[in-house]
């Protein structure tokens, strides 16, 4: 099992969390040269920043800080009404070289690690599989990670997360069951109703849309569906 190779490296960047619930896994890309680099970062108490887990490309997963403490990953973010992201969430970190160092695409054994563990706090947080976002979800504004080469129709076919089929999408009966505009369907989902729609249109289709050809307005419409099911 993965967790026996989880290398702990703790870090001292964090504190406690402001509630007792942690019900959102957040992933992000570290946007740095190697592992070495990633540590030293989120490892450094003058950064300010950290996550629970880093995951490297060869799937070794460190963890940095303890689940019951609230990680420095999120920054200033934004999901389904709620702003302290970091209180609510495991923030997880998968080695790349992200868009400053040459975007590669994420290797077997790291998206099996992160799955295998995604699929254990899940278990373990009871965490709906509508909460599993990117970076780039709760900060459409200012962040683009995991980015366009993460495989988040692979990861929710694996059971972390949620992804509207593009089978359902079509056929004649997935037209929109809503007059809601594509900025309240977007809010409705979980993203800020504060942020400009273009960009949260952009952030959505990094993570949901796999084909250029894809009705956003039906994929949104059915993502909400899901959700709305699974909050039942």
């Amino acid at each position: 099992m993965y967790r026996n190779s989880i290398i702990q490296s703790p870090s001292p960047n964090f504190n406690e969390r402001k509630c007792d619930n942690i019900d959102m896994i957040v992933i992000h890309y570290t946007d740095t040269k190697d592992i070495f680099e990633s540590l030293s970062i989120l490892q450094n108490p003058a950064n300010e920043v950290s996550a629970h887990y880093l995951i490297d490309e060869d799937g070794t997963i460190y963890q940095l800080v303890d689940e019951e403490k609230r990680a420095w990953h999120a920054g200033i973010s934004y999901w389904d009404g709620e702003t302290d992201i970091n209180s609510l969430s495991i923030g997880i970190e998968l080695q790349n070289a992200g868009h400053t160092n040459g975007y590669t695409e994420f290797p077997k054994e790291q998206m099996v690690a992160l799955t295998e563990l995604c699929q254990d706090i899940i278990k373990r947080h009871n965490i709906p599989q509508y909460r599993i976002l990117g970076h780039s979800d709760v900060a459409p504004d200012r962040k683009q990670d995991p980015g366009s080469l993460f495989d988040w129709q692979q990861l929710a076919e694996d059971g972390v997360g949620i992804w509207a089929y593009l089978e359902y999408l079509q056929e004649s009966k997935a037209s929109p069951q809503t007059s809601q505009s594509l900025k309240e369907q977007f809010t409705k989902f979980g993203y800020n109703p504060a942020i400009d729609e273009e960009i949260i249109k952009n952030a959505f289709k990094q993570h949901f849309i796999s084909d250029d050809g894809q009705d956003i307005a039906k994929t949104i419409d059915r993502l909400n569906q899901i959700k709305n099911s699974l909050k039942r």
